[in-house]
């Protein structure tokens, strides 16, 4: 197989793969795997790997052709998703009966949300040039974690609860959030 890829070994018990934004590849494996092992997976692996290192490359391209917002408009939208997440975080804190601290706008390259172990919130501040489905579905997820500090099943099981049909919305955010 001639796919060029980065190789970590760590303490995990499995193999995995990883193409980054600009279609690079990251492979990971236990430091005990032997290199057959690790040849074997990404034969097996190949179509997914070459179609995931399309997908992002030609998204990359995208990225790279996409007109720079001005800053006014930016502000604009940092000023309303402000506003927009900070309701919507209320609404659904209170719905589900957790507590959160601060809440911060952001413009992380690749995370849409995340919340801190004292519940501190950040967003991204596009997610309000999406569809407010999705809008919604970060917040109940980074307040799931105010009950489950981590994505086990008990997480997810959270997050359906006040969301059942969480899983569009992420699928959304996966198929789409790459071109904000």
């Amino acid at each position: 197989m001639d796919i060029e890829y980065h190789l970590i070994r760590s303490d995990r018990r499995s193999i995995g793969i990883e193409v980054d934004r600009e279609g690079k590849v990251t492979v990971r494996t236990p430091y005990s795997c032997e290199k057959k092992r690790i040849d074997r997976f990404l034969l097996e692996k190949e179509n997914w790997i070459r179609q995931k290192v399309k997908l992002q490359k030609e998204n990359a391209m995208k990225r790279q052709e996409k007109r720079e917002m001005p800053e006014a408009e930016k502000k604009y939208y940092r000023n309303l998703a402000r506003e927009v997440l900070g309701a919507r975080t209320g609404y659904y804190a209170r719905k589900m009966g957790v507590t959160y601290g601060r809440i911060s706008i952001r413009e992380q390259k690749t995370r849409w949300g995340s919340c801190s172990s004292v519940g501190n919130l950040n967003y991204n501040w596009k997610l309000v040039l999406m569809p407010p489905g999705v809008l919604d579905y970060v917040v109940v997820h980074e307040l799931a974690h105010r009950r489950e500090m981590n994505h086990s099943a008990a997480f997810w099981k959270v997050v359906a609860t006040w969301m059942p049909d969480y899983k569009k919305y992420r699928k959304w955010l996966r198929d789409n959030g790459n071109q904000f």
